[in-house]
């Protein structure tokens, strides 16, 4: 573990096996992030019919499933979260609930769930999206190619602070890319901190009765590196459960090894005054986007379920 990369693990709470966040709990046992003011992001592995609470705070959250269908209440209205059977067969229905709500999470047949969070002061009404008014976008082209569901992004959800969304990457490709930053509000440019929760598996087709393959292990990689004076320099290995945390300079790419699919769940939110992903590319490799235009989008995507 470094201050910007949290492995499964390394920050558990009660019932979380991940929970990283802005609010600081003396009761918590999740560790504490220097600066870290304006997202967050919490996951569990639920048994069937096992649940998980969220107190009544001042964030706004977006309920996720990861794996296997829940069941929502907030403020004594039940919501059926469909669910998937991975990450990796397409969108899920995911509930936005607003601020000042307390939850409860309750499995249906056992999985995995994850909430996405920040601070807020706006009320919205909760709302419940489901899957297939999630819009799904083929981003890039070539080794490039990523698929990407904007259920959280402004665009598709009117919130007060945060921008969410998730992103699969094949097995050989690269994304996040080419890298970028927001880290300053300025003209076409918003300061936003970003979370990458991370799965991945053992990509569809390969060869797993082959004794070569009996030792898989799922990995991928993530980078980040210094846009001005502020130190940071990331390059992490990833598997299923690793977060990293974005504060601020250049970021990505967001690597799937050969053989493995990577899932990133990204959070984002900042202070400034608009809600909106504005972003600066790398200018040594922000080329690298004018080459999508002869380009075909990889053909194992849209991954469905």
């Amino acid at each position: 573990m470094t201050e910007w990369v949290y492995p499964l693990g390394s920050a558990k709470d009660g019932d979380w096996q991940v929970s990283l966040g802005p609010t600081g709990d003396e009761n918590s046992s999740a560790p504490s992030v220097p600066g870290w003011a304006h997202t967050g992001i919490k996951v569990a592995e639920l048994a069937p019919g096992t649940s998980v609470s969220l107190a009544a705070a001042g964030e706004e959250r977006i309920i996720v499933p990861l794996a296997g269908g829940f069941e929502v209440t907030v403020d004594d209205e039940s919501y059926s979260l469909r669910g998937r059977g991975s990450v990796f067969a397409g969108p899920s229905d995911v509930l936005y609930t607003g601020i000042g709500k307390a939850a409860e999470i309750r499995s249906h047949d056992g999985g995995r769930v994850a909430v996405a969070l920040a601070p807020a002061s706006a009320a919205y009404p909760t709302r419940l999206i489901r899957a297939e008014e999630t819009p799904v976008e083929l981003r890039g082209a070539g080794n490039c190619s990523r698929q990407v569901h904007n259920f959280g992004t402004p665009a598709a959800l009117e919130a007060d602070r945060f921008i969410v969304c998730e992103v699969i990457t094949p097995a050989g490709n690269w994304s996040s890319y080419p890298p970028h930053k927001h880290d300053e509000e300025k003209d076409g440019e918003t300061f936003l901190e970003e979370v990458y929760y991370f799965e991945t598996r053992l990509a569809p087709g390969s060869p797993t009765g082959d004794a070569r393959a009996a030792g898989q292990d799922p990995v991928g990689y993530a980078r980040v590196y210094a846009s001005d004076e502020r130190p940071i320099d990331v390059n992490a290995e990833v598997r299923t459960g690793d977060v990293v945390l974005v504060p601020y300079g250049w970021h990505g790419p967001a690597m799937a090894a050969p053989g493995y699919d990577l899932y990133y769940l990204n959070v984002m939110a900042g202070p400034g005054r608009v809600r909106e992903w504005l972003i600066s590319d790398d200018p040594h490799h922000g080329w690298i986007r004018s080459t999508w235009d002869s380009q075909q989008v990889d053909p194992r995507l849209p991954f469905t379920a």
